[in-house]
């Protein structure tokens, strides 16, 4: 549990500063990693601030240089989270022709995310105990860039007039459950990361119906 000084601290607000120096970005970097790190092995409750600097290997005066509590850079560890799926799927997207094209693209980087860090899922679902906003916040800016997707598409003529933030939603939440079952869930015999994307593309384009 978080020491009585550490919960002190918390109780100042959840604040943090961005850093003006190549050397401060790196000590915020290392800090934020560990942090992360910390969160996902222990949970938020179990983690304590000294915890996270000593795996960071930073004395703990600095942490307070860029957060003024443990809830500060939780929140921190969830926007840079939803920030690094960001920066993953933006380059996948380049030079892709049709919306439904980058939207299998934009799962296939997402699904290749969270196999590479798989604290991801446990991190994100306790913020909507621990941040609430910062839960959300994570979860509209992720559907913002879908829906921006789609209304690409829809002017392009690839989609039906009225795509928008209902079906953002929807391929959303497709995401991230194909994400939990076929990652974090992985069997023996389950399909690989590229034939979920095009498996879940093709339940897109043609929906489940045998009609045409």
């Amino acid at each position: 549990m978080a020491a009585e000084g550490e919960a002190g601290a918390e109780a100042a607000g959840a604040v943090a500063r961005a850093p003006r120096t190549a050397r401060g970005e790196r000590t915020r970097r290392a800090l934020i990693d560990a942090a992360a790190a910390e969160f996902g092995a222990r949970g938020f409750h179990e983690t304590g601030i000294t915890g996270i600097t000593r795996a960071a290997g930073v004395a703990l005066g600095s942490f307070y240089t860029w957060f003024d509590s443990k809830e500060a850079i939780f929140r921190a560890v969830v926007a840079d989270m939803s920030e690094r799926v960001r920066d993953a799927v933006a380059p996948r997207l380049a030079g892709v022709e049709g919306a439904l094209a980058r939207e299998e693209a934009a799962l296939l980087a997402f699904l290749e995310v969270v196999t590479a860090d798989r604290l991801l899922y446990r991190i994100i679902d306790e913020a909507e105990f621990v941040a609430p906003d910062a839960h959300r916040a994570h979860y509209e800016r992720t559907v913002g860039r879908i829906a921006a997707r789609l209304e690409g598409g829809v002017a392009a003529g690839d989609l039906r007039d009225g795509v928008g933030e209902v079906e953002a939603w929807a391929i959303a939440g497709m995401n991230v459950f194909l994400g939990l079952r076929f990652v974090l869930w992985a069997g023996e015999g389950d399909p690989d990361a590229a034939e979920v994307a095009a498996r879940a593309n093709r339940l897109l384009a043609q929906g489940l119906t045998t009609r045409g």
